[in-house]
């Protein structure tokens, strides 16, 4: 079994203490915070344990402090609505007493609908041909700075396959729009709304990338201190996060130190799986 399997799977899987109170952990790692997309994971974990039959189609979410990865995180789920066609459930991760991240979770019933469409999926490459061994061929490969080949290739829970290289030699992409293959490291046993979570946890890897991209930067800029403020996403067609997806990403705007970025993830053929939209802080180092 892949070490990523194993962590992604100990990362989702919460511990319940009590009705509507659960306790997730933290794996180890170097990083200074908790990873928010592992606290929007994980909080939609604990709002699925308490409905049964409906599947999550948004989640609305808010970072209030930075999670401490050294003790673990409590989700307290309160229980909105149980109504004939949607659930509503709150969650509000806690440590020392606080507060960190707060998510409305909105489930729906399967019903049929009388409309069906979608936004066409990029035309990009696909994710075989973007392996490290067939970057390592292009000549901007050998002056890709170590950390970044590091951060693309390490053991993580997440595959990332970006599309854009340039962006990480300082070309400035002027409309902010970039596109990043992802999956999870290994299968994922066939539980729906595991998928869900796992998709939720991965949403939030790189999606300030846009913002940065308009301006020749990367989020590893140590003249950057970026982070995510709030984050919504929306589900509208089955999936397996386990096999590739496409994250199309762009930044529509940026003011005052946040930055607004987009996403739309699509499986290969096409269909469009589900949409995201963040606000992140984006200041400059002082």
């Amino acid at each position: 079994m892949s070490k990523g399997l194993i962590d992604l799977i100990s990362i989702l899987d919460l511990e319940q203490l009590e009705v509507n109170l659960f306790r997730g952990n933290s794996p180890k790692t170097s990083w200074q915070r908790v990873f928010g997309g592992q606290v929007i994971g994980q909080a939609m974990v604990a709002a699925c344990r308490t409905v049964e039959g409906r599947l999550p189609h948004s989640i609305h979410c808010y970072f209030i402090l930075p999670g401490d990865p050294q003790i673990p995180i409590i989700y307290q789920v309160e229980r909105l609505r149980d109504g004939k066609s949607y659930s509503t459930r709150r969650v509000t991760a806690i440590q020392h007493g606080n507060a960190i991240f707060s998510i409305m979770v909105s489930f729906h019933a399967e019903e049929e609908g009388a409309f069906n469409h979608q936004d066409k999926m990029p035309d990009v490459p696909p994710p075989e041909k973007l392996t490290a061994e067939e970057v390592s061929k292009q000549p901007l490969f050998k002056e890709m700075p170590e950390f970044i080949r590091r951060y693309y290739e390490s053991d993580r829970p997440i595959e990332l396959r970006p599309v854009e290289l340039g962006r990480y030699f300082g070309q400035k992409i002027d409309d902010g729009r970039i596109h990043v293959w992802i999956r999870t490291a290994a299968k994922l046993p066939d539980d729906p709304a595991l998928h869900l979570c796992a998709l939720a946890y991965a949403s939030d890897f790189s999606l300030l990338d846009a913002i940065m991209a308009r301006y020749g930067r990367t989020l590893f800029d140590n003249r950057m201190m970026p982070a995510s403020l709030d984050h919504a996403m929306w589900f509208h067609r089955p999936f397996r996060a386990d096999e590739w997806l496409l994250y199309a990403q762009d930044s529509p705007s940026a003011q005052d130190g946040r930055g607004l970025t987009r996403g739309l993830i699509f499986k290969p053929d096409g269909t469009l799986v589900a949409s995201v939209a963040q606000e992140g802080s984006v200041r400059q180092r002082r």
